[in-house]
């Protein structure tokens, strides 16, 4: 027994909400199904995607000196004035390089690395 789809569809669409609301309930009690489950598992991945977009933005930054250049003691200078450190402990760090500053704001992140720059610092920001 073939099913007359387009005779379905034309039945269906004359059919009364309510019709087609007692239709849909009967068609769970038969066969134990709903259309709920189909929307959970729809639901999922669009909720999901603004989680995964969530998680790509970056909001903290880490500031890392790669190299104090030519101008070592103009990059111990700012780095004393950026992180507060001591001249020894600036020195080493303007030597061996490192973080400056973790977990800081895009826009001082920004700030930073534009200072360092300007004295002749190789910067990178992660």
């Amino acid at each position: 027994m073939a099913l007359d789809i387009e005779r379905i569809k034309e039945e269906l669409s004359q059919a009364t909400v309510l019709e087609i609301k007692q239709l849909i309930d009967a068609l769970k009690e038969a066969w134990g199904v709903t259309a709920a489950a189909p929307v959970a598992v729809a639901a999922v991945p669009a909720a999901a995607a603004p989680a995964a977009a969530a998680a790509e933005e970056k909001t903290e930054f880490d500031v890392i000196l790669k190299e104090a250049g030519a101008k070592k003691l103009e990059v111990i200078k700012e780095l004393r004035a950026i992180t507060g450190l001591g001249l020894k402990e600036a020195k080493d760090l303007a030597e061996k390089g490192g973080p400056v500053k973790e977990g800081i704001p895009k826009a001082e992140a920004e700030e930073i690395k534009k200072k360092l720059e300007a004295v002749g610092a190789v910067v990178e920001l992660k």
